[in-house]
């Protein structure tokens, strides 16, 4: 049977798993665990707000403008929320509803005030209200 098993040679260099060790600890921060790594990069990407792409489409065909102040109260809100352990959050500011995902600090979708009404919001497990 050994007579039908092609021969593929030797394999020559290093395994895959050893190459990828190699690279590691040829790194700077070799020792640096994971989770340290990833809080550096998220840290380095900062608390910055984002708009889904969703979002922006419903701020554009609802006519909702954000002054940068408004931009800065989300910010400011959902950081509250994410004090207080919210994940998926409803913030209602100027007659306007925002969905949101706290922790990715990205606005969902936005709902103007006429839309608002009779509306039902599932999924969520926070809502902040600013003035």
């Amino acid at each position: 049977m050994a007579e039908n098993i092609p021969n593929i040679g030797s394999v020559r260099g290093p395994s895959g798993a050893e190459r990828i060790k190699r690279s590691i600890n040829a790194q700077p921060n070799a020792g640096t665990s994971f989770q340290e790594i990833l809080q550096r990069q998220q840290a380095q990407q900062g608390t910055e707000l984002k708009f889904s792409v969703h979002a922006q489409n419903r701020l554009i065909e609802r006519n909702i403008e954000l002054s940068m102040d408004d931009r800065q109260r989300l910010q400011n809100g959902i950081e509250q929320i994410l004090e207080k352990g919210g994940r998926e959050s409803l913030i209602i500011m100027n007659n306007n509803a925002f969905l949101v995902s706290a922790e990715n600090r990205t606005v969902i979708t936005a709902i103007e005030n006429d839309g608002l009404k009779g509306n039902v919001f599932t999924n969520i497990d926070s809502a902040l209200v600013i003035s």
